[in-house]
């Protein structure tokens, strides 16, 4: 077999004393990479990058949670009573001209889980709030004064910079969204960073089983020097033969290729046994994790080996109140003192957890003792599912 391998030295180079020692002490060329774990940063364009726009599981947890959220229905309230019909019902419905408020949501509590903080610029026209619109969280940047306090807002986008005062004089500046954060007294942290390290080990082990298929799913073997005068390779001599390897034998379509193999060079085939190739039970801890990070039980997501919930229904149930509606109920709260000084402090927005499908078990059982109590009158029934009152 003429192809294949060609040797990076020659009897000569063999002859000839290296000028300095070789840095290979042993007889085995180990072709290896870098030592140490690589990880990804911890910035909002990284992880959305190598979570929601790499990772099947994260994108599909934060898809739920954001479309779950997006889809609870508001209620408006003012002087105490629900109103069918209010300026920020319509404004909740439709925050922007050219999108339905279910959108608008969506990306709110998108930015929520991938960020930790969400911004919300309002559009005002005569006076009062027309419209709403999303700032990007890479794109903003707190300002504080002396004190440690924030005293602006700056949005950056296209090379344009604009400044949001904090004051409530100014009327009703931009309202910041953000979730807890031990070490941080004006940004929020993102659950989906707490699972980075997960969220890599899933990545690498894709990436890893991608490369071993392009290999013909064989490992590589080791090249074994055993010169008969003894020696070791010199820096270039190991260079050259690195270099080799991976253009005439690395990738799908040289797999298989003979070698040609003289000047003291031995091919050690190495093998994986059945447990080292088993990296499905790796993969799904790690996504266990992702999904514990961000509250969405694994078993909604298919993965295997779960079962602190014992049904799919309980699960779901568990992720609607446990997740879902803890977010939305921040959101009402701090769309409420936003909006309280335009519209009066006898506002209050609130949401309809009856509409999630996640809860309807919930409210059957509620209308039916509701419904089987007896001594209570109509309109303590009314009151007692959630209804207001008839009559006054």
């Amino acid at each position: 077999m003429a192809f294949g391998f060609r040797l990076p030295w020659t009897r000569a180079a063999r002859d000839r004393a290296p000028a300095a020692k070789s840095w290979l002490p042993g007889a085995i060329a180990a072709l290896a990479g870098d030592a140490g774990a690589s990880w990804s940063g911890r910035s909002y364009p990284a992880i959305a990058r190598e979570g929601f726009m790499r990772n099947p599981v994260a994108h599909r947890a934060t898809r739920m949670i954001a479309e779950a959220a997006a889809s609870v229905p508001w209620l408006v309230f003012d002087g105490g009573r629900e109103q069918e019909r209010h300026p920020v019902l319509d404004l909740l419905g439709r925050p922007d001209p050219n999108g339905a408020g279910a959108g608008f949501f969506e990306t709110l509590y998108g930015h929520l889980v991938l960020s930790g903080n969400a911004w919300i610029n309002p559009v005002n026209a005569g006076g009062r709030v027309a419209g709403l619109q999303l700032l990007r969280p890479d794109r903003m940047r707190v300002i504080t004064g002396p004190d440690g306090w924030p005293t602006a807002y700056e949005h950056q986008a296209g090379g344009r910079r604009q400044r949001f005062g904090v004051s409530p004089e100014d009327g009703p500046g931009l309202l910041h969204l953000k979730l807890f954060h031990p070490l941080d007294d004006h940004l929020g942290f993102a659950p989906l960073e707490a699972a980075l390290m997960a969220l890599d080990l899933h990545n690498a082990a894709m990436n890893w089983n991608k490369a071993l298929l392009d290999n013909s799913a064989r490992p590589s073997g080791a090249l074994v020097y055993q010169p008969k005068d003894g020696g070791n390779l010199t820096p270039e001599q190991y260079e050259r033969l690195k270099a080799e390897l991976e253009e005439g034998y690395q990738g799908a379509r040289r797999a298989g290729r003979p070698m040609l193999l003289e000047g003291g060079l031995d091919w050690k085939a190495m093998g994986l046994t059945p447990r080292d190739m088993d990296f499905v039970e790796a993969r799904n801890g790690a996504a266990r994790d992702i999904a514990l990070a961000l509250g969405v039980p694994p078993m909604l997501l298919g993965i295997p080996g779960d079962l602190t919930y014992a049904n799919y229904q309980e699960a779901n149930r568990a992720f609607c109140r446990l997740t879902v509606l803890p977010l939305v109920a921040r959101t009402a709260q701090a769309l409420t003192a936003w909006l309280q000084p335009v519209h009066g402090a006898g506002l209050k927005i609130d949401y309809d957890a009856d509409r999630l499908p996640g809860l309807s078990a919930e409210r059957d059982g509620l209308w039916a003792r509701v419904g089987a109590a007896d001594f209570l009158t109509d309109e303590e029934k009314r009151e007692a599912v959630g209804y207001q009152r008839v009559a006054d």
